[in-house]
């Protein structure tokens, strides 16, 4: 049975440890993320895909949050059987650890991202809901008290603790948004796909917010790549970008 557990922050010399944290997003040239159908808009291709189940192959947890496991239902495993293989060789689980956020516990213990796979599922809930999904999702994944509101400083100082020392933070883009104007962020993958939606009832990347990067300060660009039809523009966000 799943138990709430209070996260244990990472002590020692120097800052709180966190894990490198690094973003990743596919937007239309306009900045939108999907469009405002219920159908689920495509912005990469093949090729990028299999570049982004490389990236998540290589990290210790991928992270989502709620409101994209609801719209999404997606699975966060690694596809690629090698890469999988490649992982176990290394003593690795054959994907990384899966972690969402929520403020009301409001998820579907049937969805894709507690049932496919056999990754440890972490779940980082605000206090009032913990009891309620502690029960609604017991046996499934491990409900974590992440303070009122969600604080993300405490989650991540938690999953340091869990020995995940690389993060991947795939959306939405209230996730993104509140890792980046929280400067919680090292690194951020953009693939920009070669069309318009043009639609203001669409998601965007990101929402308004006070970011640390702005004309004053400007984001590190540490690669451009032209992927078939996208672009993938690579920034460092942190001193930390050249470790990895």
């Amino acid at each position: 049975m799943a138990v709430p557990t209070t996260p244990t922050v990472a002590t020692g010399p120097g800052p709180p440890r966190r894990p490198y944290v690094l973003l990743s997003c596919a937007t239309s040239i306009d900045g939108y993320i999907d469009d405002a159908t219920e159908q689920r808009l495509v912005l990469s291709n093949e090729e990028d895909l299999d570049r982004i189940d490389a990236v998540r192959a290589g990290c210790d947890a991928i992270l989502v949050g709620a409101g994209t496991v609801r719209r999404d239902d997606p699975r966060l495993v690694v596809r690629s059987e090698r890469l999988r293989g490649a992982r176990v060789a290394r003593g690795l689980p054959p994907s990384p650890t899966k972690v969402t956020l929520t403020a009301r516990g409001d998820l579907d213990p049937g969805a894709r991202f507690f049932t496919v796979g056999d990754a440890d599922k972490l779940v980082y809930c605000a206090s009032p809901a913990v009891g309620k999904t502690t029960e609604l999702l017991a046996g499934q994944a491990t409900v974590v008290d992440a303070g009122d509101p969600v604080d993300h400083d405490r989650i991540l100082a938690d999953l340091a603790g869990r020995g995940i020392g690389r993060l991947m933070v795939e959306g939405g883009g209230t996730v993104h948004a509140q890792f980046l104007t929280a400067g919680l962020a090292d690194e951020l993958h953009l693939v920009v796909a070669p069309f318009f939606v043009g639609d203001c009832q669409a998601p965007r990347f990101v929402a308004e917010g006070r970011f640390p990067w702005h004309p004053g300060r400007r984001a590190r660009v540490a690669e451009v790549r032209q992927i078939g039809d996208v672009v993938l523009l690579r920034y460092a966000l942190s001193d930390r970008c050249g470790d990895w």
